[in-house]
């Protein structure tokens, strides 16, 4: 067992572990990168990149499928090859993983260690069981794993998460998709549009991240066009029947249901990856469930030197936050004690489902009763869209009252990815509504809409 002495020990090469190590490097201090398992950050693995690769192939099925009100007529039938379209997407996936893997051979061997960690005490930890690390501040991003209730434990490898999905050699026939945040809904879609029989089944009227009533509602009749889709579900049971799931629950109207599937794939949440770190050997305080009790500002744990970032501390999932954060905590860590609060960037979500859903800024949920007002469009109409046979949608966008500045939107429609940039934009530079209106709208676009939505705000306020 060798001792290793550093000023930065960082647990976990992730999205949120490789900035750190390269922030706290670039502060000037020594730092040590610790990875137990597989390189190539959750993104590139089983996250962003191969989810993205089945929903490219869905959208070629889909579009292929539709061809015909545009007067184009496709002869003969249109094959889906299940085990080519996961060749593909586990191929490129492959290759972004690479990407990574590359990434993480730059770093000096003598700045990496492979082994699952935990802490001695404070200031000490253990890597597998063959080194020990001495470090003046440690980050803790060790990433998150997805939640399986004991209900589904029981099914075996019927039971599925989203990472075995990108393992899969040929598409199923038949699956359960349990929950409808923002996983289930989009590969639920996904599967869907290449001709997998898909039933969703969510819990309390959860539509993705959407809080806004009007747009939960029109996002929930829009999904229920391309796949059985119960968002108020409740699952009493769960068999397994040789290769085969037999699910009872009970529908939206609260009647009992049966049905077989496949597989059941379960999207029930993630939860942070603390079980390996034995913190209880730590003064750091920690919450009913085992999590440290940090500064979400700082990423800083009680008063010691040690910071969370990226998944770990379940804030914001999403790479970009990740990156950001993985960047504060190795920075922070590098020149403790004087630590700095990480100044966040604009709040935007986006599902890339189809039409797509975004949300920028402030929640509707979040917002005080009177001290704003709604600007909407519908996509039905909107010129663009209708012209692509795109037109489904419905945005609303919450404007200030006293300062007509932008608060946040939620929405469904064609280009949302795209649109939630400028938003996102928009509000990280505080603009106004009305100087949001001076900027330039080309024709025509899908970004007419949003005008429209903006315009009908401005009208709200002079109602108001």
């Amino acid at each position: 067992m060798k001792t290793v002495h550093t000023d930065v020990a960082i647990i976990g090469a992730g999205s949120a572990g490789l900035p750190a190590y390269r922030a706290a490097k670039a502060a000037g201090a020594s730092a040590i990168l610790i990875e137990g398992g597989p390189h190539g950050t959750t993104c590139a693995r089983v996250g962003c990149m191969p989810s993205k690769l089945l929903i490219a192939a869905a959208e070629a099925a889909h579009a292929a499928l539709h061809t015909a009100p545009f007067g184009v007529h496709i002869d003969g039938t249109i094959r889906i090859d299940g085990r080519e379209v996961m060749q593909r997407v586990k191929s490129e996936r492959d290759r972004f993983v690479g990407f990574v893997l590359d990434s993480v051979e730059s770093i000096p061997a003598e700045d990496r260690l492979t082994g699952y960690a935990r802490f001695i005490d404070d200031g000490l930890l253990q890597v597998g069981d063959h080194t020990r690390v001495r470090a003046r501040s440690i980050v803790i991003a060790t990433g998150s794993s997805p939640v399986i209730p004991p209900m589904y434990q029981a099914l075996g490898d019927r039971a599925i998460v989203n990472d075995d999905v990108f393992e899969w050699s040929d598409l199923p026939r038949k699956v359960a998709v349990v929950g409808a945040g923002v996983i289930g809904l989009e590969l639920g879609q996904a599967l869907a549009h290449l001709g997998v029989d898909v039933t969703v089944l969510g819990a309390r009227g959860r539509v993705g991240p959407l809080t806004d009533p009007a747009i939960k509602a029109y996002a929930h009749e829009t999904f229920r066009q391309s796949f059985r889709y119960e968002a108020h579900a409740t699952v009493e049971a769960a068999v397994r029947q040789g290769d085969e799931v037999q699910l009872r629950f009970r529908n939206d109207a609260g009647e009992l249901a049966e049905d077989t599937f496949d597989y059941v794939l379960v999207t029930a949440g993630r939860k942070p990856n603390f079980d390996r770190l034995a913190l209880h050997n730590t003064g750091i305080a920690l919450d009913s469930k085992g999590v440290p009790v940090y500064d979400p500002l700082t990423l800083q744990a009680d008063a010691h030197p040690v910071f969370i970032a990226g998944d770990a501390n379940g804030v914001l999932p999403l790479l970009h936050e990740a990156a950001d954060e993985g960047r504060a905590a190795g920075t922070n860590a590098a020149r403790f004690p004087n630590v700095v609060p990480l100044v966040r960037r604009a709040p935007i979500a986006v599902l890339f489902s189809d039409p797509g859903i975004a949300m920028v800024g402030a929640r509707h949920a979040d917002l005080a009763p009177d001290t704003f007002v709604t600007g909407e469009v519908s996509f039905e109409d909107q010129g663009r869209s209708r012209v692509m046979l795109k037109n489904r949608g419905l945005m609303h966008v919450y404007v200030d009252r006293a300062s007509r500045q932008f608060l946040g939107a939620e929405w469904i429609g064609p280009d949302a990815a795209h649109i939630a940039h400028l938003l996102a934009w928009a509000l990280q530079m505080k603009l106004s509504v009305n100087v949001m209106l001076e900027m330039p709208f080309y024709h025509p676009v899908v970004e007419e809409g949003l005008r429209t939505a903006l315009r009908n705000a401005v009208a709200a306020l002079r109602v108001a």
